[in-house]
């Protein structure tokens, strides 16, 4: 029986030093590919391209899509403008998202976006963000944990009723390494999951198998974390059954 094809949106790497500083690297973290291989996919990475058709064909080609994470989200693709707060971006990241999103949407393929890949997610659906954490009033955790990845940084509360509930629980521990959140949420979305302080953890389509999820399940399940690894093996089941 043929493995599911789950594609894992890349990463554009420009080296810093070496023998070819300034050099652009196509890549994505080990972890990602790791957890899906563990969960029983076959881990194709999906390489920054600029052209639609080119994104199409590779959308059509995997039976479904992690979006990761990596730099912020610019601002301008929900109609904000660029707060003080406002991190590094990275233009040709945002291009490949969006065009990957509107194919993906197109084909009806199911998506897991981790981090940035919630947040360009409800951006790119017609939803807003916040810029940095320190604009949601009463936002007392901290969202930005200083030790190792797999380790759990605070519990995240998800909503009854919901897809991420039958796959993970009422309630679990997750690692968190993010300062931008979910403002609005975009048409036909509704909450997942929250942090105990509000802060929007997880978001999903109410239609099809389309979630969000601001914390990284993959460094976790990577680490043997069966509940984080629950996440990626749904998402191989779902592949496998063609919804």
């Amino acid at each position: 029986m043929r493995k599911p094809l789950i594609g894992i949106v890349g990463n554009l790497l420009i080296d810093q030093g070496g023998m070819f500083p300034g050099y652009e690297r196509a890549y994505v973290n080990n972890d990602y590919v790791q957890s899906v291989a563990k969960a029983g996919g076959s881990p194709v990475i999906l390489p920054l391209i600029s052209d639609y058709e080119g994104v199409k064909t590779q959308i059509e080609a995997v039976d479904s899509i992690i979006i990761s994470g990596g730099y912020d989200v610019n601002p301008l693709i929900y109609g904000d403008e660029p707060s003080q707060k406002q991190g590094f971006l990275c233009p040709e990241r945002d291009e490949y998202d969006l065009m990957v999103i509107k194919a993906a949407m197109e084909l009806n393929k199911p998506i897991l976006g981790i981090c940035r890949g919630l947040q360009i997610l409800n951006a790119a659906l017609g939803g807003t963000i916040y810029q940095d954490l320190s604009q949601i009033g009463g936002c007392y955790i901290k969202h930005v944990q200083e030790s190792r990845p797999e380790v759990a940084g605070h519990s995240v509360e998800v909503v009854n009723g919901t897809k991420l509930y039958d796959i993970l629980g009422e309630k679990v521990t997750t690692n968190s390494f993010h300062h931008q959140a979910v403002r609005d949420l975009a048409p036909g979305f509704k909450v997942a999951a929250r942090a105990k302080d509000g802060v929007i953890e997880a978001i999903e389509k109410e239609e099809g198998f389309v979630i969000g999820i601001q914390w990284h399940p993959e460094m976790m399940a990577r680490k043997d974390n069966e509940i984080m690894l629950g996440l990626f093996k749904k998402l191989v089941e779902i592949s496998n059954k063609g919804d």
